[in-house]
């Protein structure tokens, strides 16, 4: 639990419920900078990149990767896994503190949300890429049809993952959108344009913010987020699963679960750092996203990354422990000594190794250092994903079908264009929705006043001793 008496006030400033809304509002109003345009414009000309790569896949068909008869999974399925990744922070921010009560969340869990939809839509795109005959994609719905008892196949793991993507990705909409009613109807109150009111008050649904309202507001956010909880451990299980179910050596493991899950919340917690860097420096919301907020995050990724090396080197021990010729080989001599030695160590230096410098409380605090860190995280759980992917199919059980994997330009492309399409994605919502939840930054802002009184009251008892 947070104690403000300890850590200190949650918002800064001793803010009136108009100045919370006047500053969270602030941005919508405004037009966009000149650094937000270019930021945008650059989203834009990586998505287009993205969108012919695309183009060249679905016309001249998977032959235009790198993949091959060894390596049948490359960059789609990396990337897919990393998405699902980032995306799974978001919500699990949200929902894991909502129903801990953690007030901290407050100045952070909007935007943790955004990133969880932008991410999601990012990672669905390459199931269905990969499926190569895209324009065949409505053959993995689970609906009644008209050709004969022919159904999908509920042991494919293409299918697995089409359920988990759905349903994740709608409750997340779902939770997110639900949240931002009160504050749509703040802005629709506040606006002077009527083009403007009108839009806000469609998206605000005729909220008035009675009483019933309210109550009924935090009692379906608890249910929403019961759901969504449900969700965040069971969809990246799925993904695990895709590869657990598998004879391949450094995939056939019961490890993969907790996992790919714990790994997903610490990509995606190392995104939200990000943002937060970025949201606070540019923005000026020192006030409302303090150096605590900052600190706690730091504190949960360093916790994550010891899961993440007792995970690693759990892995290690038991493909040594099994004396498994196959499995000693694709761990200690295709990864920690072989060909992808370099994603290896890049893998341990940038989850295991680099977050301990959290333990420091200057580097807690040092914004810069944080951003470095929290963009180093997710690299390494990219290479981490490679890892996963690529070392285990390269080099299988016939050394007569063992092959590298290269990623070509049309890969690379499309990578860069769900990059631009998650950049994109952000800055309309920097842009156009308020990046934090006004109306409980507003339950959060007598902390600031209930801390000042005990130091005021600490202090008259110091006087009175003296």
């Amino acid at each position: 639990m947070y104690k403000e008496a300890i850590r200190g006030p949650l918002i800064l400033g001793d803010k009136s419920f108009r100045q919370i809304s006047a500053d969270i509002i602030q941005p919508i109003d405004k037009r966009p900078p000149l650094w937000w345009k270019a930021a945008f414009g650059l989203s834009l000309a990586m998505l287009a990149m993205g969108a012919w790569a695309i183009y060249r896949t679905i016309f001249f068909g998977i032959g235009t990767w790198g993949v091959n008869n060894t390596v049948g999974w490359g960059w789609a399925i990396i990337n897919f896994v990393w998405w699902i990744g980032i995306g799974h922070a978001g919500t699990a921010f949200s929902i894991f503190l909502l129903v801990l009560r953690q007030k901290w969340r407050t100045s952070i869990n909007r935007a943790a949300e955004a990133m969880t939809v932008f991410a999601v839509m990012a990672a669905a795109l390459f199931p269905a890429l990969h499926m190569g005959r895209i324009w065949n994609f409505f053959f993995i719905f689970p609906y009644p049809n008209t050709r004969g008892p022919l159904w999908v196949n509920f042991n494919s793991p293409l299918f697995w993952d089409f359920v988990a993507i759905t349903a994740y990705l709608l409750i997340s909409v779902s939770f997110w959108y639900y949240g931002m009613v009160p504050d749509f109807a703040t802005i629709r109150d506040r606006a002077k344009s009527k083009i403007k009111k009108a839009v806000y008050g469609v998206l605000a649904f005729g909220w008035t913010g009675s009483t019933k309202e309210w109550l009924r507001y935090e009692n379906l956010s608890y249910v929403l987020g019961g759901i969504a909880a449900v969700l965040v451990v069971s969809v990246h299980s799925i993904v695990a699963t895709d590869f657990a179910v598998s004879v391949i050596p450094g995939w056939h493991t019961t490890i993969f679960p907790p996992y790919f899950v714990v790994g997903a919340i610490f990509s995606g917690f190392a995104m939200v750092m990000t943002l937060m860097v970025i949201i606070r420096k540019i923005y000026k919301f020192q006030e409302y996203i303090t150096d605590n907020h900052m600190d706690a995050i730091a504190r949960i990724l360093i916790f994550i990354s010891l899961i993440m090396a007792s995970s690693y080197l759990t892995e290690i021990l038991i493909a040594w422990y099994s004396g498994n010729e196959y499995e000693l080989f694709t761990f200690f001599h295709n990864r920690i000594t072989g060909e992808y030695k370099f994603m290896f160590w890049a893998m341990i230096t940038c989850n295991a190794i680099i977050p301990q410098l959290f333990w420091s409380k200057k580097i807690r605090r040092n914004l810069w250092a944080m951003f470095t860190i929290s963009v180093i995280i997710n690299i390494g759980m990219w290479y981490e994903r490679f890892n996963i992917v690529v070392t285990s199919l390269a080099n299988d059980y016939l050394p007569s079908s063992w092959t590298n994997y290269s990623p070509t330009l049309e890969e690379i492309g499309i990578f860069v264009g769900t990059i631009g399409l998650f950049i994109a994605g952000i800055l309309l919502f920097f842009k156009y929705i308020p990046m934090m939840a006004i109306n409980e930054l507003k339950s959060v802002r007598d902390s600031g006043s209930k801390f000042r009184k005990k130091i005021e009251q600490m202090k008259i008892k110091e006087e009175d001793l003296i």
